[in-house]
C-alpha cells in the first residue's frame, strides 16, 4: 500500500475534521480513506483518532505520526518536477483486474495494442470474478460490468455490453420452440451467477424501433414493453465463458455477452433466440482509487478501452 497516499489522506482528515470531508476533499471514496486510515494504524501500531459520531480528535500517538506525516510530504514536495511531456508518457507497470472473459475477450487486444505503443510500460492482469480490494490488491484498474455500480466508487463507463439469448442446436433439437420471453421458464436456463435461479429482463424490439424511428433516436432510450423472466436450470458458475462452453455442449440455453456468443452464431454452433426481443444490456465501467494525480498510464489505458468498446459497437 502507499504510504505517501496514506500519509496525505491522515494529514486531510485531520485538517477536515471527518473523513467524509477528507473524502470529498481528495475525490476518493469514503471506504478507501477508511481503508487508508485503517492502514496506517497498523503500521503505527497504535490508535491515530478519537472517533465519535460528531468529532475526530488526535490520539497522542496520532500527534506524533501527525508530526511524521507533515515531514514526510514537505520531503516529497521536495522531489524535483519531472517535465511535463515526460510525465504524460505511459511507463512503470500498470494492475488491472477483470474478469476471465474480459480478460481474453477485451483486454488482449487493447494491451496488446498499449505495449506496442509504449514500450517502457507495462501490464499486470488480475484475473478474478469476484469484486477485489483496490487498495489491498493494489489494483489501478478494476473493470466491471454491471447496471448497479456502488455511487460510492470513482469510475468512468467504458462501454456497453450487449447481450444475446442463444442454444445449440442440440439442445434445440427435441425440445419445444422459444417464441417468447416467458417460454424460458419451461426450459434449462444456464445462468452467471453464484445462485440458481435469476431474472432475465427484455424489451420488446420491434415496438422499440419503432419509436426510436418516430423519434429519430437510440432504440435504448425508447424501449418498449419489458418483461421481467425468472429462469433456472441445472447449471450457474461465476465465470461467463464457462456457461459459453457449457450452452457450446448442448446444456442448455444462456444469455451471453455478444462479444463472446458472435464467433459461434456466425459458424452455426449457437444458434440466437428471441430476436425480437432486446435482452438488457449492460455497461463496463472502469474503477480506480482517486480523480487526482492520475497516472498517465491509466488514463491512456482507459481511453484506450473506450475507443475499443465503441469500434465492436460499430462492427
Amino acid at each position: 500500500m502507499d504510504r505517501l497516499e496514506a500519509a496525505k489522506v491522515f494529514v486531510t482528515i485531520v485538517e477536515r475534521g471527518s473523513m467524509v470531508s477528507a473524502a470529498n476533499a481528495l475525490d476518493m471514496s469514503r471506504s478507501m480513506v477508511t481503508r487508508y486510515l485503517s492502514e496506517m494504524e497498523e503500521w503505527s501500531g497504535a490508535r491515530l483518532l478519537h472517533r465519535s459520531t460528531r468529532s475526530l480528535s488526535l490520539t497522542p500517538a496520532g500527534e506524533q505520526v501527525l508530526d511524521y506525516c507533515h515531514r514526510l510530504l514537505e520531503l516529497a514536495n521536495e522531489v524535483p518536477a519531472v517535465s511535463h511531456a515526460s510525465v504524460a508518457i505511459p511507463r512503470g507497470l500498470l494492475r488491472i483486474s477483470c474478469s476471465q472473459f474480459l480478460a481474453h475477450q477485451i483486454l488482449a487486444p487493447v494491451v496488446h495494442q498499449y505495449l506496442a505503443s509504449y514500450p517502457q510500460a507495462s501490464v499486470n492482469i488480475h484475473v478474478s470474478s469476484q469484486t477485489v480490494d483496490l487498495v489491498a490488491e493494489r489494483i489501478d484498474l478494476a473493470i466491471r460490468i454491471t447496471n448497479e455500480l456502488d455511487p460510492n466508487l470513482i469510475a468512468r463507463r467504458l462501454g456497453e455490453c450487449e447481450s444475446v439469448v442463444c442454444a445449440a442446436p442440440s439442445y434445440l433439437a427435441a425440445r419445444a420452440a422459444v417464441l417468447h420471453p416467458e417460454d424460458l421458464t419451461q426450459h434449462n436456463c444456464l445462468t452467471y451467477s453464484y445462485f440458481g435461479d435469476v431474472m432475465w429482463r427484455f424489451y420488446q424490439a420491434d415496438v422499440a424501433a419503432k419509436q426510436a424511428q418516430a423519434l429519430n433516436s437510440d432504440p435504448k432510450l425508447n424501449q418498449g414493453q419489458a418483461f421481467n423472466v425468472p429462469v433456472n436450470g441445472n447449471f450457474s458458475a461465476n465465470d461467463s465463458m464457462v456457461v459459453l462452453n457449457a450452452t457450446l455442449a448442448g446444456e442448455g440455453i444462456a444469455m451471453q455477452p455478444l462479444w463472446a456468443a458472435k464467433p459461434y452464431l456466425d459458424s452455426g454452433q449457437l444458434v440466437p433466440l428471441l430476436t425480437e426481443f432486446m435482452p438488457q444490456s449492460l455497461g463496463v465501467y472502469g474503477v480506480y482509487q482517486s480523480r487526482k494525480h492520475m497516472q498517465p498510464a491509466l488514463r491512456v489505458m482507459m481511453d484506450m478501452l473506450v475507443a475499443y468498446f465503441a469500434s465492436l459497437k460499430s462492427c
